[in-house]
């Protein structure tokens, strides 16, 4: 049988592999029913249990207060992209009801690629103006997604009354992250919001990694699950009971009518049953939080934001080594880079495909950079273990010992 390859990929991302064998078994038995979970009904109550339980572990694990509610549905965060905007202006357009579409505002804070297409499809889709809080872009020599802007010398714009406030917690493509520990340049400026702020944080890639900042304080987290808790499929949102709107109600008042399956009010009424959800998702997700709760307890967060802030900083070490033999590049401004997602350049031609190649031969796998950017991509998600982790290391260290020295003639010669 081959062996399992040590996954560095993006996402979907490596799950733990006892909870591939159990989920193995459930496909052909699920809880004794002689039903296999992909088969099983979401209307059974068997199941209906079981989404009880992860939600409930999701509350535990998260903290997350009774004002909030978690949903499950599908279409990732892309979909969530769209959803949020029409379910927003529908709230707005029930708090003020008498104001234009040019009266209304959308705040974004644009720190990667994944921000930027968000701000544009809310653009797209109209309703009220876009507003670009920040947009890192412009305080990076080259012009790209290689910071985040300090919270300093009033560089966040934000609108008095906006829709919503969005940003995006880590960008997996670009490799930047909002620093997690409040209070420092690159964290996100929670004290700089208007009053009561209908926030909304894109947690896609760190959700279940580290407790989230002032969750109570958002209107809505969003995130898929296919990165630390289990396959796509699945996108879980926690949404504040004051942002469940009549979505039919705001649209006869003249708000973009929303689709049913995406109306937040919608999925909380019917416990996010009002369509067949991702069950294969939702049970695989379970699973990896009952491992997180049987190993850690209700301080599993913590637990993963030491064990993340651990691996990341063993590859960032490697990094700045083979920055210093000049074999490697950093592509994001020190500070501002991601625990998540490490991104970094291979100098010299045709260093980068005998880096990939080099890893590959040590069966590690999904270490090239996103098609956009190029470079090396190192994503630590959850079930990433520490020795997978040196494992790379080790390679980096070797990789830079083997070229170091033709680096150095190259840098002489040239």
């Amino acid at each position: 049988m081959t062996p399992r390859a040590l996954n560095f990929g993006a996402g979907p991302s490596t799950l733990p592999e006892e909870v591939l064998r159990e989920a193995g078994e459930a496909l052909l038995n699920f809880e004794d029913t002689g039903i296999g979970i992909a088969e099983i009904s979401h209307r059974s109550k068997v199941f209906e249990n079981y989404i009880r339980g992860v939600e409930s572990d999701i509350r535990k694990l998260l903290k997350v207060p009774d004002s909030h509610v978690i949903l499950f549905t599908q279409g990732g965060g892309c979909a969530q992209f769209s959803a949020v905007v029409l379910n927003m202006l529908a709230l707005h357009h029930e708090r003020y009801p008498a104001l234009t579409s040019e009266q209304r505002t959308m705040d974004y804070v644009v720190t990667g690629s994944w921000s930027d297409k968000a701000a544009k499809e809310a653009k797209r889709l109209g309703g009220a103006e876009l507003n670009v809080v920040v947009d890192s872009r412009k305080f990076s020599e080259q012009g790209k997604f290689d910071n985040i802007p300090s919270h300093k010398n009033d560089t966040y714009k934000f609108s008095e009354n906006p829709v919503l406030i969005y940003y995006c917690a880590n960008e997996t493509v670009a490799g930047v992250e909002f620093a997690r520990e409040e209070g420092r340049e690159t964290s996100f400026p929670f004290h700089l919001l208007p009053e009561n702020p209908p926030l909304v944080g894109d947690y896609s890639s760190s959700f279940m990694s580290h407790p989230i900042p002032r969750l109570a304080d958002h209107a809505i987290i969003y995130a898929g699950a296919q990165k630390n808790l289990g396959p796509a499929g699945l996108t879980i949102v926690i949404v504040r009971k004051d942002c469940l709107v009549d979505v039919d109600k705001a649209a006869r008042s003249g708000a973009i009518p929303v689709p049913m399956c995406t109306a937040y009010r919608t999925l909380a009424d019917n416990h996010s049953l009002y369509n067949t959800p991702p069950v294969l998702s939702i049970y695989i997700t379970g699973l990896v939080l009952k491992r997180m709760v049987c190993e850690f307890g209700d301080a599993a967060m913590e637990s993963y934001a030491q064990f993340s802030t651990n691996k990341s900083n063993k590859v960032y070490h490697a990094l700045d080594k083979g920055m210093q033999r000049g074999v490697f590049r950093r592509k994001v401004r020190e500070g501002s880079g991601s625990q998540m997602n490490i991104v970094f350049d291979v100098v010299g031609d045709g260093k980068l495909d005998q880096f990939i190649a080099g890893a590959e031969a040590r069966n590690m796998k999904g270490l090239r950079g996103h098609r956009s950017v190029g470079g090396v991509r190192v994503s630590l998600y959850n079930a990433v273990t520490e020795s997978n982790v040196q494992a790379l290391v080790d390679y980096m260290m070797d990789f830079v010992e083997a070229n170091s020295n033709v680096n150095a003639i190259d840098s002489i010669n040239t």
